[in-house]
């Protein structure tokens, strides 16, 4: 009796443990471990036969990386981003996800590991935590497609989700308290992102080019970036929908007229917005003037982005359709523009008192013929004409005839 050829060989070390190894695609594959017994390092080796079979099979041994090294190579080998989105990357990996888990390996990485990991980050941040799981879920899926393993542990249901909070925003008295709280050279910035809808790097990067009074335009082609560094980078919009041009609401063309005539260089590519000493308009230079500013309203809560916020609610009262606010906005997808539709109580009155002009006065409701439908010429329920009980009896779910008594 002839006797089955194992798959791969066992061989006793000199410790007295066994090592399996196996022959794949010309190449010898050593198990990452040793075992106690043989049947340990046959089972092992029985395991990778049928993987092999199965076309599931992953090499063991190049999944024995850390995290942290497989996670700075995944960042450097992405030229597509955005410097600004590197850096947020950068920093969610350096102060949420290394410190915990980066000297784990890939094939150690287990879902348990990850619940335990996000759990202890989303009952302090949930925000901040919701962005690291999706960043972490990211380069797992490309560990799954670089074949060093065969599944995600990132399996935490909802974990990847972020919940905001309703943001706050201010009326429109309010944005004109705001913009007469702000130093002069900063307050068109309150005018532009309440009244254009701008974000904060889109006004940061505009020139004097980029605004065209002859026809009430803001154009929108560039965008600033600001690292944490001290660096500046001026490039065009995250996408292409951020290209646009916005016509300026009339009544705050003087403001902006006005700030481009005391405080803007006569080159068409002049900053609109720049410091005490003509240096590009720093963030947190802005943001310190921001936060007097919305102190002096009673309102501390309020972020500068939520001035787009309170821009857009008030396009959507206007009627603008999603697709106006998608173009007006700059966004690439309905979904995004939809943030902003908020009904307020005086759209939905508006929306209430159309309804009601949609009705002609004096009009009465035909009766179903099922439940007595009055007779030609009659449309009252006087008492003995004919039908008049059956009719009577659908007065309750139909109005009356303003012909009746």
């Amino acid at each position: 009796m002839s006797r089955r050829r194992q798959f791969g060989s066992v061989r006793r070390l000199g410790s007295g443990r066994y090592q399996a190894s196996y022959w794949h695609e010309e190449q010898r594959h050593v198990a990452p471990r040793t075992f106690v017994t043989k049947g340990d390092a046959s089972a092992y080796l029985d395991g990778m036969n049928t993987d092999l079979h199965r076309g599931t099979w992953t090499d063991p041994l190049a999944a024995c990386i850390e995290l942290r090294e497989y996670a700075d190579n995944w960042l450097a080998n992405r030229p597509a981003l955005r410097p600004r989105t590197v850096e947020s990357y950068r920093q969610l990996l350096d102060k949420q996800v290394l410190p915990t888990l980066g000297s784990t390996m890939i094939a150690d990485l287990s879902p348990s590991a990850v619940r335990s990991w996000n759990a202890g980050h989303a009952s302090e941040h949930p925000s901040t935590a919701a962005k690291a799981y999706r960043l972490l879920s990211t380069i797992m899926n490309t560990a799954v497609e670089d074949d060093l393993i065969l599944r995600s542990p990132c399996r935490v249901k909802g974990a990847g989700v972020e919940h905001p909070a309703e943001r706050p925003f201010p009326s429109i008295a309010e944005v004109e308290v705001l913009v007469a709280g702000m130093p002069d050279r900063m307050a068109t910035v309150v005018v532009l992102a309440a009244w254009c809808q701008l974000r904060r790097g889109e006004v940061l990067g505009l020139r004097r080019r980029d605004i065209d009074l002859l026809h009430g335009v803001v154009i929108v082609e560039q965008t600033a970036q600001h690292f944490t560094d001290g660096r500046i980078l001026f490039g065009p919009p995250k996408t292409a929908a951020g290209k646009r041009r916005v016509v300026i609401p009339p009544h705050v063309v003087p403001a902006i007229a006005a700030h481009l005539d005391r405080y803007v260089d006569l080159d068409p590519d002049a900053l609109v917005f720049t410091g005490e000493k003509g240096a590009p308009l720093r963030p947190h230079v802005l943001q310190s003037a921001w936060s007097s500013a919305r102190q002096q309203i009673g309102r501390p809560e309020i972020h500068l982005h939520d001035l787009r916020h309170a821009g857009a609610t008030w396009a959507a009262t206007t009627g603008a359709s999603t697709a106006e606010l998608m173009a007006r906005l700059g966004h690439a997808s309905a979904r995004a523009a939809l943030i902003y539709q908020h009904a307020t109580t005086d759209r939905d009155r508006t929306i209430a008192d159309a309804l009601s002009k949609l009705t002609v006065p004096g009009e009465t409701v035909p009766f179903p013929a099922s439940r007595g439908a009055p007779l030609p010429g009659r449309t009252c329920t006087t008492p003995g004409s004919p039908g008049w009980k059956a009719r009577a009896r659908c007065m309750s779910r139909w109005r009356r005839s303003p012909s009746c008594p």
